[in-house]
């Protein structure tokens, strides 16, 4: 019989390691875009290709971690997305075909989207309780990650090139895998396959289909917000490039520092009311980023809508955890799918409306997504009311 005794705290810790590394496969190729089109020599229209590499491999990744960890073990495939990890940013590094270029980039995305998966659906199975609160907490380490890495290479860049520096970060991922291999994790379904069937079925839920579809619009505010709001702080409110990017961090540290705070606020009160209030915290946001032309107000609304939509992974992932306990990676890995997707359709509508109306419809595109999140909720309370509460 196989011992299965592990220690919740090396447990969650692992999970924390694996989600900060995801902040940094996040952050990661646009941190250092300038220096890789130059040592390529590519063009807007190439660079344009390899920037959805990168989400199309968290894509990947997102949608495979789980039927891969209800049939194999937590262990093996968050070793598996680390390595992954490691080679995609070494190879990166070391490229000097475009095509290996590509494909450590893609690599890159596959390992970062098997991080994010796998370590919320981890902490989900050792959360006997307050699903939500303790991942609220992990979401905190996947914006020390984003917010680090970019500040390590602006100390650094003046001394070592990009590839020394990345170099080091990828080779750094083996203290991590180390961590990994020496520490127990607990078990997961272990089905005799990959769970096809199954998952298929579970596709069809149409409760796990609504929180799917909430996180579709939730991601789709935070990709419309951190990829577009530079563009429409500099065009529409003509604020200053730096200026603009510092009014983009404080949205980031906005979210970092809420879900710390949430660790304690959803251990106490209903999540599903605090994801709604957040919603509307947020909504007041969009409209003081709307109205306002000051820098100051600016920098409020934004870190205003970052507080408001901080709630929303972890209270939704927090439930499907608590609901779908069976086949917790595959329910994982359908919603975070769907979520994704939404990022990416979003941008992809926000680009294309762009050209004939501007970058100034950005906020009504975030006030949509809000609202129709909003209406979502509403008819998941009430119709599984009993499920959720």
């Amino acid at each position: 019989m196989v011992d299965n005794r592990y220690h919740k705290g090396y447990v969650f810790s692992a999970a924390c390691i694996g989600m900060l590394l995801f902040g940094i496969v996040m952050i990661s190729l646009g941190s250092i875009l300038p220096e890789v089109t130059e040592k390529f020599k590519i063009n807007e229209a190439r660079t344009g290709f390899l920037l959805t590499l990168l989400p199309s491999g968290i894509l990947a990744g997102s949608l495979v971690f789980g039927p891969l960890v209800d049939w194999l073990s937590y262990k093996k495939i968050l070793i598996g997305g680390s390595v992954l990890t490691l080679l995609g940013l070494e190879g990166i590094v070391f490229s000097e075909a475009l095509l290996l270029l590509h494909l450590s980039v893609f690599c890159t995305g596959i390992g970062g989207g098997i991080l994010n998966g796998i370590t919320n659906a981890l902490v989900s199975e050792i959360s006997e309780e307050d699903h939500s609160a303790n991942l609220s907490l992990l979401g905190v380490f996947f914006g020390v990650g984003a917010l680090g890495t970019p500040v390590i290479l602006g100390f650094l860049k003046g001394v070592y090139s990009f590839e020394a520096i990345f170099a080091l970060l990828g080779i750094s991922i083996v203290v991590p895998i180390l961590f990994f291999l020496i520490i127990r994790f607990p078990k997961s379904a272990e089905t005799k396959g990959i769970p096809i069937k199954e998952g298929l079925k579970m596709v069809k839920n149409p409760l796990l289909l609504l929180f799917g579809f909430i996180l579709f619009f939730q991601s789709g505010i935070e990709g419309l917000t951190n990829n577009w709001t530079t563009t429409y702080l500099e065009i529409i409110k003509e604020i200053k490039a730096s200026n603009a990017l510092f009014i983009l961090s404080s949205f980031v540290g906005a979210i970092t520092i809420t879900r710390i705070v949430l660790g304690k606020i959803l251990r106490i009160f209903n999540p599903l009311k605090v994801m709604v209030i957040g919603f509307i915290i947020a909504l007041i946001g969009c409209l003081l980023i709307l109205q306002g032309s000051s820098y100051v107000m600016l920098v409020v609304g934004m870190v205003t809508v970052g507080m408001g939509i901080a709630a929303g992974f972890p209270v939704i992932l927090g439930y499907v955890g608590q609901i779908y306990t069976h086949l917790s990676g595959t329910a994982f890995s359908i919603v975070v799918t769907i979520a994704l997707i939404g990022n990416v359709i979003s941008n992809y509508l926000m680009g294309q409306v762009s050209q004939y109306h501007g970058v100034g419809v950005l906020p009504y595109f975030i006030i949509i997504a809000i609202l129709t999140a909003l209406i979502l909720l509403y008819i998941t309370n009430k119709k599984y009311h009993t499920k959720i509460n």
